[in-house]
């Protein structure tokens, strides 16, 4: 077997960037995710043991339930490298980790699984609560932030430069303040996304009894959801406004918009007051808490989030060549004639393999119990790939051998996704 030194220019580094689409429908309490149905298998109600609307990150468990076919399960042993599972968030499990000795097995769990969540702020900085002074029995006022607004407040303000919606506080006369305001936040994991949402492929579609509301969409690509159609009515609202912003690197979606978006139907919200539909209220049931009981008639709006992420893929493109006059042998048996002796001598110090072998002649004859003039031929059906320590670390394998004649030059391209 002969090696070959790829070139200066046989082997590309290149960087592929890609957009899937992603798609979240939210109705009645339930999410479903790219349109996928729910599948039951043998032994369980669904396949991947997630909800709808979830997706299962390395597609552990297939089909089980335990019992006698059990769930696989990650652990580690506790040591001197203190090492945990990063999912240590809760009390319980840091209790749990504290607790044990070195030596001992913590188990974790599979399928690990993520969805979108709505998260409704009726004041997003918060509200205060009386507190009794034990001492001098004065109340006062104690503060109770939503540390997620908190937590995105400074991003805010930084993509200030994008648009004038992002600010916390606005400059113009009819200025608004966040912190003041309702705020929808919709939360999209980035397993969803890669590295950024795509600017400009945001839509945001509410539906009233199976009808389209209203559609929001990032239409300027910079991050303003502009109400671009719906009914009349809710055009006459709201129509060129902006119902919120997106920040396309983190995965959020803020919607502060208030104006109704039907005049005919009324929705229990918190199971005493009414409202109308608004951008408040899209995403409604989204692991957001609210049931039927809470909302009424829920199963009549539904709502519809699509976009698509970005995804950078590095890939490795080589170029295998097979020049004119190389590559003309084989290490398949069959390359050789059946039947002749491959050693010449062998013994304790020599081994000489016969030199008089002879080429099997695969050339086809166009004529019957005749055999055609002898060409050196090959059929090239796998490529190894060598470090420069002569290690084999990778096989492409063709889905058809290629017919490689002495005259003839072949470059096989070769691809790895990293």
């Amino acid at each position: 077997m002969s090696l070959r030194k790829f070139g200066k220019t046989d082997v590309l580094l290149n960087t592929m960037k890609t957009h899937p689409n992603c798609e979240f429908f939210i109705w009645d309490g339930n999410v479903y995710y790219n349109n996928s149905p729910a599948l039951s298998g043998v032994f369980t109600s669904s396949v991947l043991n997630v909800d709808p609307g979830y997706i299962s990150l390395y597609e552990y468990n297939v089909d089980k339930k335990g019992g006698e076919n059990p769930f696989i399960f990650p652990f580690i042993d506790k040591d001197s490298s203190r090492s945990s599972f990063r999912t240590l968030s809760n009390t319980a499990a840091e209790n749990e980790w504290a607790s044990s000795s070195y030596g001992e097995r913590l188990y974790s769990s599979y399928p690990l699984s993520s969805s979108i969540v709505r998260e409704y702020m009726s004041k997003a900085s918060g509200s205060a609560t009386e507190i009794l002074d034990d001492e001098t029995g004065d109340l006062y006022q104690s503060p109770v932030y939503n540390r997620h607004f908190n937590a995105l407040k400074n991003r805010l303000d930084y993509y200030g430069q994008r648009s004038e919606h992002y600010r916390l506080v606005s400059s113009r006369g009819d200025g608004w303040n966040k912190a003041e305001q309702s705020i929808n936040l919709i939360s999209i994991p980035s397993i969803f996304y890669g590295s950024k949402i795509k600017p400009g492929s945001v839509s945001l579609k509410m539906y009233v009894t199976g009808t389209i509301a209203a559609v929001l969409e990032d239409k300027k690509q910079n991050g303003e959801l502009i109400q671009v159609s719906g009914s009349p009515y809710a055009q006459q609202q709201g129509e060129g406004k902006v119902a919120g912003v997106v920040m396309y690197e983190e995965g959020f979606v803020l919607l502060t918009g208030s104006w109704e978006l039907n005049k005919h139907l009324n929705y229990g919200y918190d199971g005493s007051s009414t409202d109308k539909p608004k951008w408040l209220y899209f995403g409604l049931g989204a692991r957001d808490g609210v049931t039927q009981t809470q909302f009424g008639d829920l199963e009549n709006m539904s709502s519809r989030l699509s976009f698509k992420g970005t995804s950078d893929t590095q890939v490795v493109t080589m170029f295998a060549h097979a020049r004119r006059g190389e590559v003309n042998y084989s290490n398949n048996p069959t390359f050789l004639s059946f039947g002749q002796d491959h050693l010449e001598y062998t013994s304790s110090q020599v081994y000489e393999e016969n030199n008089t072998r002879m080429i099997k002649n695969t050339v086809s004859s166009s004529y019957s119990e005749y055999s055609a003039s002898f060409e050196r031929q090959v059929y090239v059906s796998r490529i190894g790939i060598y470090d420069k320590n002569k290690n084999l670390i990778g096989v492409a394998t063709l889905s058809n051998p290629v017919l490689k004649k002495e005259d003839q030059d072949y470059s096989f391209k070769l691809k790895l996704d990293i």
